[in-house]
């Protein structure tokens, strides 16, 4: 069964452009070595420009949990502090 995940990202003021150069890197990496993701692609608010949504869909469990031990996210986690302005609202859910 695929795996579905909203993420809700809050960016910094300012830190707008760093956080889309920073997280296209990531989403390249993600769809160039990840054959269980597929679809990971990122979106603003048209109400608060400072929000982003991520979506994605991993064909199952098993690559919902390698994607999260990559080194490539591990890299951008550690990226993300200078530009996000909380913690992430992570939502997972189940395709019907």
């Amino acid at each position: 069964m695929a795996i579905g995940l909203i993420a809700r990202l809050q960016v910094v003021s300012g830190k707008n452009q760093e956080f889309e150069t920073a997280f296209k890197q990531l989403a390249e990496t993600v769809k160039a070595s990840e054959d269980g993701c597929l679809l990971y692609a990122l979106h603003q608010s048209r109400e608060d420009k400072q929000t982003y949504i991520v979506l994605e869909q991993y064909a199952d469990e098993q690559a919902l949990k390698t994607h999260s031990k990559t080194e490539h996210y591990q890299d951008f986690g550690r990226q993300a502090s200078a530009f996000m302005a909380a913690a992430p609202h992570i939502e997972l859910m189940d395709s019907i």
